[in-house]
């Protein structure tokens, strides 16, 4: 906003140069030197609207945009932030363009001739416990009666190493990925005082795994993931998920000799069946974005570099093909302003800025409502120490972002601010051209 010695001055150009054309009585001179005042002064648009943040937001940034993708204010909109888990908004759009809504992930298995079987995964989240009854259903159908081994094909996946940004926890969240992964590397696990350990969840069965989890446990309900304190993931989620194939496999009539782990599909194998995920696309990323799985968010992620460029999935791979997709939608240099190196948020390597994510909200837009409706705002959340953000959509249908990178949680206050500021307001005003504060 222009300060008001600048103001005093525009009005005093404007005073003198009136007097010496226009010959006006002091009446009239005094009503035109008003409306000058009015006009200099005010806040116009193309000026840059800080005061929201002045009290709030030291080391923050946002900004509104209507329906038509214009700009109606804001502060410090060029200014690169760690988003979170709000560039799950970023993943979302890019994988709806490169995979389609309609893409479901699949699940093989093969039959060799010594009568092993042999799962070969290609990173479907959805894997879970209550999925499982009707794959080994399907398999019986099939003619399978006896397993000799039970393998798990990795080879789908060449990870240099886990998701940028997770760390060394027991949470769930930190939970590994990999092509063969069931319910979500976690385990809900119940401990007893008597130190024995079950089952946390009645769709899933005791697992001889759940054991070496629970040792450290304190008694009562937990849900950890399967790398709780470290270990080999790709080993883990082998054993895992080999550990409840076997069960639903025995319990359907099949029998099972013994676990082999890791080993890649024969050549002669023959293909039994090929699973497909219950949800599409579409529907994985509803439940992604209002629950902020960054488990599912990754195997999205990976999957768009698989589809571009191939398998076996790398980050490399999945970095380059989300970071294309959102130049095909934005435009280069819109796109370079949303850095991603994971599809989750956790890396605190990635970037964005207020405008580069107002513009991919006004792309969104008609997929707003798969986003989490929280009193008429359409909103993603992005969180990590020192870092409270939100990017949505208001109740009058206007994005909005707000990027906090401090100590302090602010982001509910000023979303209020807004969302007062357009209660009842059209979506669609004139444009506001941003500047940077001083």
């Amino acid at each position: 906003m222009p300060r008001w010695p600048v103001c005093r001055r525009s009005v005093n150009r404007r005073i003198r140069h009136a007097e010496r054309r226009l010959g006006m009585n002091s009446r009239r001179f005094c009503f035109f030197c008003l409306s000058v005042l009015l006009f200099v002064c005010q806040p116009q648009p193309g000026f840059t609207d800080c005061r929201l943040l002045a009290d709030l937001a030291l080391q923050g940034a946002y900004g509104v945009a209507g329906n038509n993708g214009l700009v109606l204010q804001g502060c410090r909109p060029a200014q690169p932030m760690v988003p979170a888990s709000v560039v799950k908004i970023a993943t979302v759009s890019a994988a709806l363009s490169i995979l389609g809504p309609d893409y479901r992930f699949r699940t093989d298995f093969f039959y060799d001739r010594h009568g092993n079987l042999f799962i070969k995964g290609w990173g479907d989240p959805t894997l879970v416990s209550e999925e499982i009854p009707g794959i080994v259903h399907n398999l019986r159908q099939r003619g399978l009666q006896h397993v000799n081994m039970l393998y798990v094909d990795a080879s789908a996946f060449a990870l240099a190493g886990q998701a940028p940004g997770s760390e060394n926890s027991a949470n769930p969240y930190d939970a590994p990925i990999g092509p063969l992964s069931v319910n979500f590397n976690s385990v809900a696990i119940v401990k007893k005082p008597d130190g024995q350990v079950a089952s946390g969840e009645s769709q899933t069965p005791d697992l001889p795994i759940m054991q070496v989890l629970g040792k450290s446990l304190p008694v009562g309900s937990s849900r950890v993931n399967i790398c709780t304190r470290g270990c080999e993931a790709e080993e883990r989620m082998a054993r895992y998920a080999g550990e409840l194939f076997e069960v639903f496999l025995q319990r359907t009539g099949i029998t099972v000799g013994a676990q082999g782990g890791l080993h890649p599909v024969p050549v002669d194998a023959v293909h039994l069946y090929t699973h497909y995920s219950p949800k599409t696309l579409t529907a994985i990323s509803q439940s992604m974005l209002h629950y902020s799985s960054n488990f599912t968010a990754n195997l999205v992620f990976l999957a768009c570099g698989a589809r571009k460029y191939g398998f076996p999935a790398t980050w490399e791979k999945a970095e380059q093909a989300v970071y294309q997709e959102l130049v095909r939608q934005l435009g280069p240099n819109v796109a370079k302003e949303i850095v991603q190196v994971d599809g989750a948020g956790l890396s605190r390597d990635n970037r964005v800025t207020v405008q580069g994510m107002l513009e991919l909200l006004t792309g969104f837009r008609p997929q707003m409502g798969l986003l989490k409706n929280e009193h008429g705002v359409r909103m993603k959340t992005g969180t990590l120490t020192g870092v409270y953000n939100m990017a949505g959509y208001l109740p009058g249908g206007q994005a909005f972002v707000i990027l906090l990178n401090q100590p302090v949680n602010n982001r509910s206050e000023i979303l209020n601010s807004l969302v007062r500021r357009y209660a009842g307001t059209s979506s669609s005003a004139q444009s506001v051209h941003f500047s940077q504060p001083r």
